[in-house]
Formats: C-alpha cells, sequence, structure tokens
C-alpha cells in the first residue's frame, strides 16, 4: 500500500517550538514509525511576540473569551495559520497539521490514506479529541473507524487534515485572533465549510502531562461580569453548531443510503 508520505498530494506540518527539543525527538521518532516524512514548522514562540499586533484583537478577545490574551496561546494559534499558508504556497490538496503531543495508533497511515479518498464530504478532518462528546458516522472508512459528525464543540487540535478550501478560510477569515485555536476553527459551519471526523479517533492528544499553554488560562480570566458578552455569543455558537451539523449529518446519512440501495440493486 502506498503511504501517505509518497504522495504528493499530502504535506505532514509539524508545529514545533524551537526549544522544545525533546518534544522533537519525540514526534521524529513517532512518525518515523508511520512512515510519514513531515517539515517542521517553528512554532510561534509568544514570548518573541510585541503586542498590540495586526494579528491579535485584544477587544474581542476579551468580549468572546472573557479573559486577557495569553502570548503562548497567540503563538499557537499564529503557528496553525502558518501551515495553511504553507498549504497554499505549494501544488498539494490537502494538509495534516499536527502538535508535537500527539501520538498514532498502529493503522494511522492506512486510515489517513482511506480519509483522503473520501475527500469528498468535508473539508477539515479531525484525527484527534480532548473531550469525548459524540460523534454519529455517516460512512464507514476502515476496519472500525468511521467519518463522522460531531453535533457539539470539540476541543484539541493535535491531528487534523485540512484541503485548500479550508486553508484559505484560516488564512482569510481567522486572522486577526479573535478565539483560541480550538474555537475558532471549530466554526467551519458558519462559513459554509464541512468538518468531519475519523471515529474512534487514531490520534491521541494526551500524551504529554504538561500543557505549554493551559497552565496560564487560570490565570488570564476576568471578572465574571465580563461573561455577560461571552455567555449570549457562546450560546449562539452551540444552538447553530448543532442544527447545522445535525442538518449536514442527515443530508449525508441519506445519500450514504442511496448510494448503498443502487449498489445492491446493481448486485
Amino acid at each position: 500500500m502506498t503511504t501517505p508520505c509518497q504522495t504528493t498530494d499530502l504535506k505532514v506540518y509539524l508545529i514545533n517550538l524551537d526549544r522544545a527539543t525533546e518534544r522533537l525527538a519525540r514526534m521524529t521518532y513517532r512518525l518515523n514509525a508511520v512512515p510519514l516524512a513531515f517539515e517542521r514548522v517553528p512554532a510561534v514562540d509568544g514570548r518573541s511576540l510585541t503586542f498590540p499586533t495586526p494579528d491579535f484583537s485584544e477587544l474581542s478577545f476579551k468580549l468572546l473569551h472573557g479573559r486577557r490574551r495569553i502570548p503562548s496561546e497567540v503563538g499557537c494559534y499564529l503557528s496553525h495559520v502558518e501551515c495553511a499558508r504553507r498549504l497554499l504556497a505549494t501544488d498539494a490538496r490537502y494538509a495534516l497539521i499536527l502538535e508535537d503531543d500527539v501520538a498514532f495508533s498502529d493503522d494511522f497511515a492506512e486510515v489517513l490514506e482511506a480519509a483522503v479518498a473520501c475527500s469528498a464530504s468535508w473539508d477539515i478532518l479531525r484525527l484527534s479529541e480532548l473531550n469525548t462528546g459524540p460523534k454519529l458516522p455517516y460512512a464507514p472508512l476502515i476496519g472500525q473507524r468511521n467519518l463522522a459528525v460531531a453535533l457539539l464543540r470539540e476541543k484539541g487540535a493535535g491531528a487534523y487534515v485540512i484541503n485548500r478550501r479550508a486553508a484559505e478560510w484560516f488564512v482569510k477569515r481567522l486572522v486577526p485572533m479573535r478565539l483560541s485555536w480550538d474555537i475558532a476553527f471549530d466554526l467551519e459551519y458558519l462559513s459554509g465549510l464541512r468538518a468531519s471526523f475519523v471515529y474512534p479517533v487514531p490520534a491521541d492528544q494526551r500524551t504529554e502531562t504538561v500543557s505549554q499553554i493551559q497552565n496560564d488560562v487560570r490565570s488570564a480570566k476576568l471578572p465574571r461580569w465580563r461573561y455577560l458578552s461571552v455567555l449570549p455569543y457562546r450560546a449562539y455558537l452551540e444552538s447553530t453548531r448543532v442544527v447545522m451539523r445535525l442538518y449536514r449529518l442527515i443530508r449525508l446519512r441519506v445519500s450514504e443510503t442511496w448510494i448503498v440501495a443502487g449498489a445492491d440493486k446493481k448486485d
């Protein structure tokens, strides 16, 4: 079987801070074992950023998040956008974007190849998760894994694939930063894009005991009254997410049913 690293249609980008040498060593070992050829993308170091910057909206972040900026979080966000820019600078159709704290299942290469072959149904394909909300399947993929839709917000951006349409959205619509990355890129449905999961997920993002970002979240929170702007916005996002993704899921399942029925008639 041809592994994904042997096709020019898929770029693999690994986000890694220059000072995170141990993480790079671990990820190099894991990626070589898949095997996947990858390009290291030096992460934007939040410590080196100067604020204010046109890439970050301080006011929007406070109103929509209810907390102050965390420089490392801004750096993480801009690093994901940089991966999209790199894809658009090539002729490749897809990019696998990885953070440097994921581990891979034994069938990761086969799952990735099968998922890219089914790319007509998604613009963003998520391969990892940090919470375990329900993912509702709409098509079998390989083995026990399915293509699925998540109706609720899913945290984590450790491993996912994007096509060029999603990359353009990242670059043109998600800058300046107004939300944390795992919230922002989970809002594809508001821009007419389609996100799917491979489920069960083939990448594990719970491999590191210490987060480079989350330790600073508590100290960055603003007074509770700030949530007067946050809560209505979050309620709008959650309600529209359920409605729009449920509608998409129904259409996908109906389409899959017709395909199966047509194949049965031919037989």
